[in-house]
């Protein structure tokens, strides 16, 4: 006999990576926790996103997961006798654990043969925008989500380095492949615009971003590089005071949606359409729609298979400029 609403009293949430994937599960922990309002869920999730769902009021406990020793990982689930298990990654390794934990399971259903379609063969079938917060709400029988975003839950001991009131716009110029990222020198351009309209330019980024930040912020005058190794939180604290982020389709992208900053984001090498967009904060999208080319990949990816990166390189910082300005107007 299967168990009740009533009856599901420990939940267990699997997303393992990356960065973004983590924080659009957000809405759907929120969720949840008001479908079943006595169940405690935890989360499972790799120890270098753990900052992103540590705080997260509506969790019991954040568990890393151990990329070396997945048979200890899953003894010390057995022990929290969960009820029901949702799988928001549905990998091998997640497919492993949920398949020793015996017990109840949802799982999310990627969008496999859509994105193969898009890419290869430049056949939509997604049906327009589906935000990734939807499917993976899609994947819990009769999960409807509310209307109030990501979640990032800040503690009040992390003091931000920026000015309250300040006239600050966000750069996170980084991202983890080539063809996701927006020239430097366009961001040095673009930069030097907004500093003519009286704006500071603060550069964010990690570990893996620290020499796109130095060139940025070298490339404009008086701008703040707040880059640092990872301090997810600290960044976040900081972008959270800042009037907008102009970023890519990355992590901090993300970031800045669940912290409420509204997002300008420029698209490359990928399309909205994969639905990894800035959800429930005001965006808008920058991106060449007139190339055949696009998507060449739903990841990104080291160089652009065209050798012209003409999805990046024909997006002026002019044309970014006036779009930033009208968005702004609108705020």
């Amino acid at each position: 006999m299967s168990k009740t609403k009533k009856e599901i009293q420990n939940i267990l949430v699997i997303r393992l990576s990356s960065l973004g994937d983590v924080l659009l599960t957000t809405p759907v922990i929120r969720t949840i926790k008001k479908k079943f309002e006595n169940a405690e869920i935890d989360f499972l999730v790799k120890p270098q996103y753990y900052d992103a769902v540590k705080y997260n009021a509506f969790l019991r406990e954040v568990i890393k997961y151990s990329t070396t020793n997945l048979k200890e990982t899953i003894k010390s689930l057995k022990k929290k006798n969960y009820d029901l298990v949702i799988d928001l990654q549905n990998n091998l390794r997640s497919g492993k654990i949920r398949k020793a934990l015996k017990t109840k399971t949802y799982i999310f259903h990627k969008p496999n043969f859509e994105k193969f379609m898009l890419v290869h063969f430049k056949k939509n079938y997604f049906g327009g925008v589906f935000p990734i917060p939807f499917r993976y709400a899609q994947s819990v029988e009769g999960l409807i989500l509310d209307d109030a975003g990501l979640d990032l839950f800040l503690p009040p001991e992390i003091k931000p380095e920026l000015k309250e009131d300040e006239n600050y716009i966000g750069f996170c110029p980084g991202s983890k492949h080539f063809t996701k990222m927006y020239p430097a020198e366009y961001f040095i351009e673009l930069g030097k615009m907004l500093r003519i309209e009286n704006f500071k330019i603060v550069i964010f980024g990690g570990k893996d971003d620290t020499e796109i930040c130095r060139k940025v912020s070298e490339g404009i005058p008086d701008s703040i590089n707040l880059c640092n190794e990872n301090e997810l939180l600290k960044t976040a604290v900081n972008i959270k005071l800042c009037k907008a982020v102009i970023c890519n389709d990355s992590g901090l992208m993300h970031t800045a949606a669940a912290v409420k900053t509204p997002v300008i984001a420029i698209f490359g090498s990928t399309v909205k359409e994969f639905g990894f967009v800035p959800f429930g904060v005001k965006n808008i999208i920058l991106e060449n729609n007139s190339l055949t080319c696009r998507p060449c990949s739903h990841i990104g990816l080291d160089k652009c298979p065209r050798k012209h990166f003409d999805c990046m390189r024909k997006l002026t910082p002019g044309w970014v400029f006036e779009n930033t300005m009208n968005f702004l107007k609108e705020l």
